[in-house]
């Protein structure tokens, strides 16, 4: 039994996140997926994190319950740190590094999610507004990340951190929803290497399974 507990599901996109980090530095954790649907269960992640958003990362060794995707990654770095150092020790590279973390979070990530949440809403209660404007901001993303893109290997150059974690699932979902055009090469070439990373691909192939449960449009493939 490890001291960490990592509260999740294998196929929500900001605990994806967290699991690149933890795979990247093989920390060892205890996987706990939490089924909302099931009251109990519900009831005890509200005890842990009463927003009952996931991921939450359980430190029973220092007796903290850290939520937030981004949080929790420099919580690693800060008390779990591997080779893969995921905030840099340089000032100016560190908030350059946040700044893109916050970047494929706010607008990629979080308006991918708003067009996916809107296909479980009932036909009444459709937002096609919502949906368009959050398309805009995934295009004005697919824009920046293409032309940083073009110049880098990984999103701050040659090392791999947190951005790349934010990255990861933000692209590969937005690609889903809202497919690459042959405009964004660097774009595709970047989510291309972010997939062949073993700690992404372990991932994704843990996902697997549940991919089935993703709510898809008429031809679309996960």
């Amino acid at each position: 039994m490890t001291a960490l507990t990592f509260h999740y599901h294998p196929l929500a996109s900001f605990c994806w996140k967290v699991l690149i980090a933890l795979y990247e530095n093989a920390t060892p954790f205890t996987p706990l997926v939490v089924d909302l649907g099931d009251a109990d269960a519900r009831d005890r992640f509200k005890a842990l994190w009463p927003i009952a958003k996931m991921p939450v990362l359980q430190d029973d060794a220092r007796g903290h319950a850290v939520p937030e995707s981004t949080v929790i990654i420099e919580y690693l770095d800060h008390h779990h740190p591997g080779a893969t150092r995921f905030i840099p020790a340089d000032g100016e590279a560190a908030w350059r590094t946040r700044l893109w973390d916050r970047v494929y979070d706010h607008y990629l990530h979080e308006p991918m999610q708003k067009i996916v949440l809107n296909r479980l809403r009932p036909v009444d209660g459709k937002d096609p507004m919502g949906v368009a404007d959050a398309r805009n901001q995934i295009g004005t993303a697919y824009g920046m990340v293409e032309r940083v893109m073009a110049q880098r290997r990984w999103a701050m150059g040659d090392d791999f951190t947190l951005a790349d974690c934010a990255a990861a699932p933000a692209l590969y979902y937005a690609n889903l929803v809202s497919p690459f055009t042959t405009s964004l090469p660097h774009t595709r070439a970047y989510l291309d290497r972010l997939m062949q990373r073993p700690s992404f691909a372990r991932v994704l192939a843990e996902a697997q399974p549940y991919f089935q449960f993703f709510p898809q449009e008429h031809g679309e493939k996960v």
